[in-house]
């Protein structure tokens, strides 16, 4: 497989050895001077090429009319998008894939036609809720603009609505119960799915609702912290 990396900082120079050692033929391209010329002199003229990604000409030098996969790692936003379109548009490389640095820029990326975005920010993220110490009621993406939230609530055996039917809980309107968790697996639940002890029922919730949430499914008034 032949693979366009644009960018020669530690990443895209970690991706490119990787992918060397996977034994594909990588070309990586870094419009810097001095950075280009360190990585030509460890990775060889033939895998690392100075040039501006940005550039039709140059990649046309590279071959990329050619290669099966184009990714842009570089530190600029406006680079990667500008690179992978090229790319696309006037080489039809079949997949595109782009860092985007700033999370905010993954949509207009989307809708531009770039295959996959990868936003460094939005993975630390995740891993970071993932080692956040797990509560009752933990907030897992907070939908600012919207003011909702997707929350989760794990239901005691003590609860009040264990045993019965989700319709019966008196959730409001605009609590909206997306899935159930149970033993590992996921349950699009309807008024008539029963709650039972251990669920971990997950919904879309108004941020000045969860307090009431958290009262039906736990019968705990305690504020959510």
């Amino acid at each position: 497989m032949y693979i366009i990396v644009i960018g020669g900082g530690k990443l895209g120079y970690y991706l490119t050895t990787s992918l060397l050692a996977e034994g594909h033929e990588v070309a990586l391209l870094e419009k810097d001077r001095a950075r280009g010329a360190e990585l030509s002199e460890d990775l060889g003229e033939s895998v690392a090429v100075r040039g501006d990604g940005c550039e039709a000409s140059v990649l046309a030098e590279v071959g990329t009319g050619r290669a099966d996969v184009f990714v842009a790692v570089t530190g600029d936003d406006e680079d990667n998008l500008v690179s992978c379109q090229i790319a696309k548009t006037r080489f039809q490389v079949p997949r595109t894939i782009a860092r985007v640095n700033n999370p905010k820029h993954q949509a207009l990326f989307a809708r531009l036609g770039i295959d996959v975005t990868v936003s460094s920010t939005n993975i630390l993220l995740s891993l970071i809720e993932q080692e956040i110490p797990r509560h009752q009621l933990v907030s897992l993406f907070s939908l600012k603009e919207a003011g909702v939230e997707i929350v989760e609530v794990e239901i005691p055996e003590h609860s009040p609505v264990a045993g019965k039917p989700l319709g019966d809980a008196g959730l409001q309107p605009d609590m909206h119960v997306s899935v159930i968790l149970r033993n590992g697996e996921a349950i699009s639940p309807s008024a008539e799915t029963l709650l039972e002890p251990e669920d971990k029922v997950y919904a879309l919730i108004s941020e000045q609702k969860k307090d009431e949430f958290r009262k039906l499914l736990i019968g705990l008034a305690v504020p959510i912290r």
